[in-house]
């Protein structure tokens, strides 16, 4: 049996605790550390595998959309999420006052252009009809695609900030409109392209040899969506949070794993947490400072 367990948007505090405990692996809950991650990738079950050898019991927490793990691990229904980029982690915190950290990095993806309609980007037509998320981060980096892609072109060069507002329409080939991040993918049979978050990707039956244009997720300026593992400040430096970073990190059969979901795309910055944590703060700033 998998040790996913499924829990759907809807659910509030009370069930998703009442699910926690429906898929204990048999250990306390002080003996088990919750992991919440986005989708069902094998490479989790691989960690928490690998974790078990290692005398970590790791229970993995699947939810169903970008909006629920950093409340639970605030609220204290999961240990760590494995999710989101260091600019997702940035506006959460930069929205909600709260003081979640970075104890680790992950790995970082490319974000791609697909679409059903058309092979090449030549192809797609002026006026044509191309989705981003609609989340504010990956939004930004959604638009910075289009415009290296050459669709677009952004007030100042774009940021990781930018807005459909900064799109200068009569420099641009397209119109942008953006939707929630789970329905890009399914939406492509109306659009003329979109941005699909990695995540998303294999569910949509497409691969990342399928993207019309992606971008370069080693780049140096793309260190804000270096994903990450993270937790309250107070347990950033439990030792057994600090062990499971070091085995993701370390173990060939989740980085392989993680390689094959992301169809090879996948890169692993070995970038410490007190570097993510300092990118993290001036990104904060930044949010702050523009709103």
């Amino acid at each position: 049996m998998s040790r996913f367990t499924k829990i759907a948007a809807a659910v509030g505090a009370i069930a998703l605790v009442g699910g926690l405990s429906a898929c204990s692996t048999g250990a306390s809950d002080e003996a088990t550390i919750r992991l919440g991650v986005v989708g069902e990738e094998p490479y989790w079950d691989t960690l928490a595998e690998e974790a078990a050898a290692e005398g970590l019991n790791v229970e993995i927490v699947s939810f169903t959309d970008y909006n629920q793990p950093n409340p639970a691990v605030s609220e204290g229904e999961i240990d760590i999420n494995g999710f989101q980029h260091i600019i997702y982690l940035s506006q959460y915190i930069a929205d909600s006052g709260d003081t979640l950290v970075p104890i680790g990095a992950t790995a970082t993806y490319p974000l791609g252009l697909y679409s059903q309609k058309h092979e090449t980007l030549e192809s797609i037509p002026e006026g044509g009809s191309v989705a981003v998320p609609n989340d504010a981060t990956n939004r930004a980096r959604g638009l910075l695609v289009l415009q290296d892609a050459g669709l677009i072109t952004l007030k100042d060069g774009g940021s990781t900030l930018s807005t459909l507002e900064d799109i200068i329409p009569g420099e641009s080939k397209v119109q942008v409109t953006e939707l929630a991040a789970d329905i890009t993918a399914s939406s492509l049979p109306d659009l003329d392209a979109a941005i699909i978050n990695n995540d998303f990707v294999s569910d949509a039956g497409l691969t990342a040899e399928d993207a019309l244009y992606a971008d370069d997720p080693a780049s140096e300026d793309r260190r804000p969506y270096v994903n990450i593992l993270v937790a309250t400040a107070e347990n950033a430096e439990n030792p057994d949070y600090v062990k499971l970073v070091e085995i993701f990190q370390n173990s060939e059969a989740v980085q392989e794993g993680l390689l094959e979901a992301s169809g090879g795309t996948a890169v692993f910055p070995n970038t410490p947490a007190a570097e993510l944590q300092t990118t993290l703060d001036e990104l904060v700033a930044q949010i702050k400072e523009n709103s």
